[in-house]
């Protein structure tokens, strides 16, 4: 963006004005995007047009001067250490090795996340818009499109349960058996804070199934592959069986439990494998994000596993 002036590129020909300005405005909401246009603040080709009209490639959309005053991205030489964590990448789309504690986009209190730093960090970069979202204590694979065509192709894909999604996790106590599949409905809501809070035993149907791998007195290493995808699923589903992923401040123990003792201090639950479809030539993806020096830090900190498979095979 020069000046205040997009230029539309033949990606996004096609695209509505309202969903294209939302996707170059985030954080701003949609609500706010509708009034700029209503209100006639946005111009393409210095004409005023609805929240529906339909862009062309070459088009010219101008917004209003008064987003000059917000906070501006940080130079792309500070924020290129992300693109260290970049585990694939082509035309189409790309996969971040998302750290522990960083966002995946801004809003509310928190100015720069995941996306933002990417384009900053590539600020030719025509168009780069979130797949799907992690938490933002959880780290690992968040895939991200480069084109129009695949984040549609990779939003249905999510819509119909196509993208395998495998996380590690290190829950409290010992989670005996092989395999424990969890089916609880979960519904969210808005708490005091920014975040949202879910509940089991209600809501949309949701099952998550819990694989042991190691297993100790204190804690089970479990593979973690949500079948649904529910906002907070896996630590909420951990927690209605009395097993919570351990660092959970949100859903975990308030009170005792191991993670002091071992160093733990942050939410063991990483992203550690994506599979799927290309979203442009549908080739079969799998994609690997290793455990996070500090969580296998923890793990040598738990000594032998008890049970299971030895911990060389983390």
């Amino acid at each position: 963006m020069k000046d205040n002036l997009l230029v539309v590129s033949e990606d996004d020909a096609g695209r509505r004005l309202d969903n294209f300005l939302a996707g170059r405005l985030k954080p701003m909401r949609l609500a706010r995007v509708h009034r700029m246009i209503r209100r006639g603040e946005v111009r393409v080709n210095r004409g005023r047009k609805s929240s529906g009209h339909r862009l062309r490639a070459g088009d010219e959309v101008r917004l209003p001067p008064f987003l000059e005053r917000r906070s501006p991205p940080p130079v792309a030489a500070r924020a290129r250490w992300i693109e260290r964590h970049l585990l694939y990448e082509d035309d189409g789309m790309l996969v971040l090795d998302k750290p522990a504690g960083l966002a995946v986009h801004a809003g509310g209190s928190i100015r720069l996340g995941a996306v933002e730093l990417l384009r900053a960090a590539r600020p030719r970069e025509g168009f780069l818009q979130l797949a799907h979202r992690l938490d933002r204590g959880t780290s690992g694979c968040l895939l991200l499109a480069r084109k129009p065509r695949a984040l549609q192709a990779l939003h249905k894909a999510f819509r119909d349960n196509e993208v395998r999604k495998t996380y590690i996790a290190l829950l409290g106590g010992r989670l005996k058996g092989r395999e424990r599949k969890v089916e609880l409905p979960l519904e969210r809501s808005r708490g005091e804070g920014p975040e949202w809070r879910v509940r089991a035993g209600s809501g949309q149907w949701a099952q998550t199934c819990f694989l042991p791998r190691q297993g100790w007195r204190e804690a089970t290493l479990v593979r973690a592959i949500p079948i649904t995808g529910r906002t907070h699923q896996i630590r909420v589903h951990a927690a209605a069986i009395g097993h919570p992923v351990l660092g959970d401040d949100r859903y975990g123990r308030t009170r005792s439990g191991p993670e002091q003792a071992i160093g733990l201090k942050r939410l063991f639950l990483h992203a550690s494998e994506v599979n799927l479809r290309h979203p442009l030539t549908s080739r079969a993806l799998r994609l690997h994000a290793p455990l996070p020096e500090e969580l296998r830090a923890v793990l040598a900190t738990l000594g032998p596993p008890e049970f299971g498979a030895s911990a060389r095979k983390t």
